[in-house]
């Protein structure tokens, strides 16, 4: 692809991008963060941790709706693939979602914020199942707006796995013999959700036919 058909893309791009979603995810969770600052005494670390992992889950939320495309089935014939559409999005809001955790992680103050390696790796693993969600989504059926499916059962899927014994479980108190295990597992599913975003992103080859109703008479 030529590098002007490529510049000529990120106005269209830029414009259909869920702007509104991203923006409450993203507010939501920097006011969470910054009402840590309102005590006159600091939060404990497990309010810190629990803080922002909140925050990041408001950050996935609204990236759930990255995908979203109202005019998907009229789009499916340019010549421009769905893979490139997909990561010239994410390659655009992405500098705003690195921006947007720093700041987050900076609100926490430092005798409250947990380890910020461990932490940003949960965030990307949530992101990238609020991306591999939707993806699958367009993949295997005709919606054209998937985020709030898939907004939705991240969040339930997140509540979940906040019942599962640390034993087992992604959502581990810092400090225990368990952190550094958990943590290998939330790098596991980063690697899943990558790869199943990468699968699930190219056209099918066999297209799915988008219902539609005659007139009757016509």
């Amino acid at each position: 692809m030529s590098r002007a058909l490529l510049w000529a893309l990120v106005p269209p791009v830029w414009r259909a991008l869920p702007w509104r979603a991203l923006a409450v995810g993203g507010g939501l969770g920097l006011l969470l963060a910054a009402s840590t600052r309102l005590p006159d005494s600091t939060p404990s670390s497990e309010t810190g941790l629990a803080v922002l992992r909140m925050v990041a889950l408001f950050g996935a939320l609204g990236l759930a709706f990255l995908l979203d495309d109202p005019a998907r089935h009229t789009t499916t014939g340019v010549p421009v693939r769905r893979p490139l559409r997909a990561g010239l999005r994410l390659t655009l809001v992405a500098p705003f979602m690195a921006a947007w955790w720093t700041a987050a992680l900076f609100l926490i103050p430092a005798a409250s914020r947990p380890p910020a390696g461990f932490l940003t790796l949960e965030a990307l693993a949530l992101a990238a199942c609020a991306l591999a969600l939707p993806a699958t989504a367009i993949r295997f059926t005709t919606e054209t707006e998937p985020g709030r499916i898939a907004a939705f059962w991240l969040g339930i899927t997140s509540l979940a796995a906040c019942l599962v014994p640390d034993k087992w479980g992604l959502f581990v108190a810092e400090g225990t013999g368990e952190w550094d295990t958990a943590h290998m597992r939330w790098a596991v599913l980063l690697g899943l959700a990558a790869v199943l975003w990468a699968t699930c992103l190219p056209e099918p080859l066999r297209r799915r036919s988008v219902p539609h109703f005659t007139p009757t008479g016509v």
